[in-house]
């Protein structure tokens, strides 16, 4: 059976030590699984779409790729992180293993094509976050953009749950199966498809207490790996605060996943 991908992290890079420390806790307390997980340490290095202008946005490409490298070096592990315009791609797919198109992003063919682009490259993977506001069917259009420059195993796209109505969200899990058939892998967002958007005025609400459910959900229902962002101390996390994960959290929803995954591919 292959593994299952794992995208796990802080929403975004605070700072060194935060990256540092949270990678090697993950490993550590994940040492037991690594034969069943592909996994890949997640720090972003600019919030481009928050709420506010107030909010924290990151500590910048340069610093951020450089702690992303270290992290990598340091641990063995591949590293992913969001590009926010299509002339990042390059210098992001030159560090991490897998460049990520953020949600409100998915539709523009240039931010496709130079991540495509700079993927094939470098040997790296493309991930794209199904817009809120898009259909899984319409993601064959996704798919075709990128694949015109990269081969579809190293594609992958994402479900992070729909908009309905205001502030709030839902996953369709039929999702998975739609966006599989056209030949690529499918990661379930687990901890951003349950954020209820502006939902805090300033910034983003989030129902924490169903990201298991949901992720037990679309393991079932198909989904090749998980995204999850986690966090030592949430509620005070510069991003996401709502919706992170606790750190101690992650082994025991990843265990319980992963059993899930082989009853269903039994």
């Amino acid at each position: 059976m292959s593994k299952m991908d794992l995208f796990i992290g802080p929403c975004v890079i605070e700072n060194e030590k935060l990256a540092m420390d949270v990678c090697e806790r993950v490993l550590k307390d994940l040492e037991s699984f690594k034969d069943k997980l592909n996994i890949s340490f997640k720090g972003s290095f600019d919030k481009a779409n928050r709420s506010s202008i107030d909010s924290y946005r990151g500590l910048g490409i340069d610093e951020g790729l450089r702690i992303l490298e270290k992290v990598s070096k340091e641990f063995g592990v591949p590293t992913i992180t969001d590009y926010h315009s299509p002339s990042q791609a390059d210098q992001v797919a030159s560090v991490v293993g897998t460049i990520q198109v953020p949600a409100f992003l998915c539709r523009q063919t240039d931010m496709i094509v130079e991540g495509a682009k700079a993927c094939a490259k470098y040997g790296k993977q493309l991930k794209v976050k199904k817009g809120q506001f898009l259909a899984p069917s319409d993601t064959k259009n996704i798919v075709d953009k990128a694949a015109s420059f990269l081969d579809k195993d190293k594609i992958l796209l994402t479900e992070r749950g729909t908009s309905f109505g205001y502030n709030n969200l839902v996953v369709d899990m039929a999702s998975f199966e739609i966006m599989k058939s056209f030949g690529v892998r499918t990661i379930h967002d687990a901890t951003h498809c349950v954020q209820k958007p502006g939902g805090l005025g300033k910034s983003t609400g989030g129902k924490r207490e169903q990201i298991f459910t949901l992720a037990k959900a679309a393991i079932a229902a198909g989904a090749d790996g998980i995204f999850m962002e986690a966090h030592p101390n949430p509620e005070k996390a510069l991003s996401d605060a709502t919706s992170q994960l606790p750190l101690e959290q992650v082994k025991p929803i990843i265990e319980k996943l992963l059993e899930i995954r082989e009853v269903i591919r039994a």
